[in-house]
């Protein structure tokens, strides 16, 4: 009867984000998901070498990102020069349906493992978000929505230790590779791009439009991510990516205050 009631209300949150990003005479509506239908791209990758980073290259359609970008636009939180806004409780309701996509994505999207192994959810082990993340309520709470400019990025960072465990970064736009490198100590760090220090190794993950990155566990506390945008900093391929706006939205969970 659980399992039952919760698919009843992926359903209906499902029908709630075509409200949001579009209805159903639109050509895409239908890639919105419904129980998991029609949602073949939602694949996910655990990123070698940083246990507990998750990639999910096309958790958005083109049209998605679209409306979402919509979406946020009409908040007009990028005006008079800003190029940061965050909320903390009652998030917009755009923000509160992105969350419920995750959600199915995570439960319903398949998952490749080492050597290509491709396995349907169902193990913990091979889940990209552990049952007792997936299954609170709210699933994030907190938002930060930024605008990058060409050249912009962030430096080396830990997130906060007054977040819970389980972030999710949607990307839009501009493409750009964020790396990972192993955190010195267990608290935020947060070094300028132009310090000089003895470079440490750094895992390159490629965050396409649309893309999905969730950090568990050792991703979350025990690694470092930053996004280098400068000139020449941003490889993938062989090649130098071309740098234009980008725009990413942070969901994750604060932790309830101390007595």
């Amino acid at each position: 009867m659980a399992a039952a009631a919760d698919d009843d209300e992926l359903r209906r949150r499902a029908a709630a984000l075509r409200e949001v990003f579009g209805d159903s005479s639109d050509s895409e509506a239908d890639d919105l998901p419904v129980g998991g239908a029609g949602r073949e791209q939602w694949r996910w990758e655990a990123v070698e070498g940083v246990r507990g980073l998750w990639l999910c290259a096309a958790f958005l359609s083109a049209d998605e990102q679209s409306r979402l970008l919509t979406a946020i636009r009409r908040e007009g939180w990028f005006s008079d020069a800003r190029n940061q806004a965050m909320r903390f409780g009652d998030l917009p309701s755009w923000a509160v349906e992105l969350s419920v996509l995750i959600h199915e994505a995570i439960c319903f999207g398949d998952v490749r493992v080492g050597c290509g192994l491709e396995l349907k959810n169902e193990d913990e082990d091979a889940c990209p978000l552990p049952s007792d993340l997936l299954w609170r309520k709210p699933l994030f709470d907190q938002m930060i929505a930024n605008r990058y400019e060409p050249g912009e990025g962030i430096c080396a960072h830990v997130d906060l230790m007054r977040f819970d465990d389980g972030i999710a970064i949607v990307s839009l736009e501009s493409p750009c590779v964020m790396h990972f490198s192993r955190a010195e100590q267990e608290v935020p760090i947060c070094e300028t791009l132009e310090s000089v220090h003895a470079e440490p190794t750094k895992i390159p993950v490629y965050l396409n439009p649309g893309s999905l990155v969730l950090m568990s566990g050792d991703a979350r506390y025990l690694w470092k991510h930053e996004i280098n945008r400068k000139p020449g900093a941003q490889q993938w391929g062989g090649r130098e990516l071309e740098q234009q706006i980008r725009t990413s939205i942070t969901l994750r969970k604060l932790l309830p205050s101390p007595n």
